[in-house]
């Protein structure tokens, strides 16, 4: 079974401590979960993260600083020494405006109470990118609980997600009926079943065209480019735990129209074949 939290992962086993924590009570429109690394490696020692994200914008918060990670349109790597943590929030379309909305309010939040400014950034310019977000009283509040040697982990890692919790919910607007669309259509977009753009429209009760706008406020990334990410997350994760699968069947059970289409979409998006 296709499991959406290792989906992206290309080597879970490579991974360092991960926790992944469900928002509580009143922010599950601003995000999908918290996730939480923590490493501590002997010296010469390194672990490499090779992971290929479904299109999504995260809220990070490192020792280094708060930043805004843009939607990926390709794989991604990181290699990991010493020792380090990090406490991001996989965001929900719906808070992807407001949160943006920030990079550009030095207060580092925007009005609940109204609507996120027209002039809000495009999250399409934040594609493959991070940008530093200027919020040090949540910076300074994550890592006291992060470094907080008298807690417990689960204590340390619950004050750090009620710091983030917190600081989304005075900057994310309650989401109006566009935004609860984009998150409507994030969950549509992640269902198997669909293999085209024009799948969606009837499954949301709105035309194409609304859709693509949505798309354009709230992903950054086309329809059909979300399409084809969720279906070779799902070609990388099949192949790695059933190597003795056979391309050519893998390909049309994913909606690819041939071998050829899918082994060339996979390599230019994994980098290997």
């Amino acid at each position: 079974m296709i499991t959406e939290s290792r989906r992206g992962v290309l080597y879970p086993e490579r991974l360092p401590e991960f926790h992944r924590i469900a928002p509580p009570r009143g922010l599950d429109f601003a995000v999908r979960w918290f996730w939480i690394p923590e490493w501590n490696l002997p010296a010469g020692v390194s672990s490499r993260q090779e992971i290929l994200p479904f299109p999504a914008c995260n809220l990070v918060v490192e020792p280094s600083g708060v930043t805004v990670v843009g939607p990926p349109t390709r794989r991604s790597e990181r290699v990991l020494t010493g020792s380090g943590w990090a406490v991001g929030a996989l965001l929900l379309p719906a808070a992807v405006p407001g949160v943006l909305a920030s990079l550009a309010d030095p207060t580092g939040a925007a009005d609940r109470a109204g609507s996120v400014p027209e002039a809000a950034p495009d999250p399409a310019r934040l594609r493959d990118a991070v940008a530093p977000l200027a919020a040090s009283e949540l910076w300074e509040t994550v890592s006291a609980a992060m470094t907080d040697s008298g807690r417990a982990g689960d204590g340390r890692r619950a004050a750090a997600v009620a710091a983030v919790s917190d600081w989304l919910l005075a900057s994310v607007p309650e989401p109006d009926a566009e935004a609860a669309l984009a998150n409507a259509l994030a969950v549509a977009l992640q269902d198997p079943g669909v293999t085209r753009v024009d799948e969606l429209g009837p499954r949301l009760h709105s035309s194409t065209r609304t859709l693509q706008r949505i798309a354009a406020r709230y992903f950054g990334i086309s329809l059909h480019a979300m399409i084809r990410r969720r279906r070779l997350q799902e070609g990388a994760e099949r192949l790695r735990e059933h190597p003795e699968l056979r391309i050519g069947e893998l390909a049309a059970e994913l909606g690819y129209s041939d071998h050829a289409h899918f082994t060339t979409d996979f390599a230019s998006v994994l980098g290997v074949t």
